[in-house]
């Protein structure tokens, strides 16, 4: 849609620009949304990687590694993993639905999402029970459950907001923006899902080779 310019009442000469008929939401790079989301990401995918890097430097001053402990075990995180990846899906949908406005089945998707949050933070409690080593043990427990514990903080605060925009979808109060805080929420899934992927390796498989 296109803003009319037109003079003012008073003959000023000065032109007006006539909003009233653009639109009051937008999304992808079009959104301040999407800005403010990729920025955090940027910033928390810094954190992730100066905590991997710390992994590597301890490895290089143990004598050992893992130091004191056997690696963890693989089934629980690869379990996770598996969910998480599922997940894409359901939340792939999700985006799609909000982006071609139709809140019904933006509200079902995110609540497939939703499910999959926390059958995935239940998981992750027995992934911390796998580790074979504590926080206070060593250097490597506490830098393994400083990784592990990173990236669940990430998903008990997207699976907040997940519950909230599904609730505020099926209950209201409704407005369209809600429909770009999903699309949002689920580009931020994705990175979620993403970087848990190197967390994974190093954890679980860089302590075996």
């Amino acid at each position: 849609m296109n803003a009319e310019t037109r003079r003012d009442a008073n003959d000023t000469g000065q032109l007006v620009l006539d909003v009233r008929t653009l639109p009051t939401f937008a999304f992808s790079h079009r959104s301040l949304m999407w800005w403010s989301t990729a920025g955090l990401m940027l910033i928390e995918g810094t954190v992730f990687a100066i905590a991997v890097m710390m992994v590597f430097y301890l490895r290089t001053r143990a004598p050992a590694w893992p130091m004191a402990a056997e690696p963890p075990r693989l089934f629980w995180g690869t379990l996770n993993t598996v969910v998480l990846l599922v997940s894409l899906w359901p939340n792939q949908l999700a985006k799609n639905a909000a982006e071609f406005g139709d809140r019904r089945k933006a509200a079902i998707w995110l609540t497939v999402c939703l499910a999959a949050s926390v059958i995935f933070l239940v998981i992750r409690g027995f992934e911390f029970a796998s580790l074979n080593v504590s926080w206070y043990t060593n250097a490597y427990g506490s830098v393994i459950w400083l990784l592990l514990g990173l990236h669940t903080t990430h998903l008990i605060t997207d699976t907040v907001d997940t519950a909230v925009l599904a609730v505020l979808l099926f209950t209201g109060p409704f407005e369209g923006k809600r429909l770009v805080d999903v699309s949002e929420n689920a580009l931020y899934w994705y990175f979620v899902v993403l970087s848990w992927l190197p967390i994974y390796a190093v954890i679980y498989w860089a302590a075996r080779l």
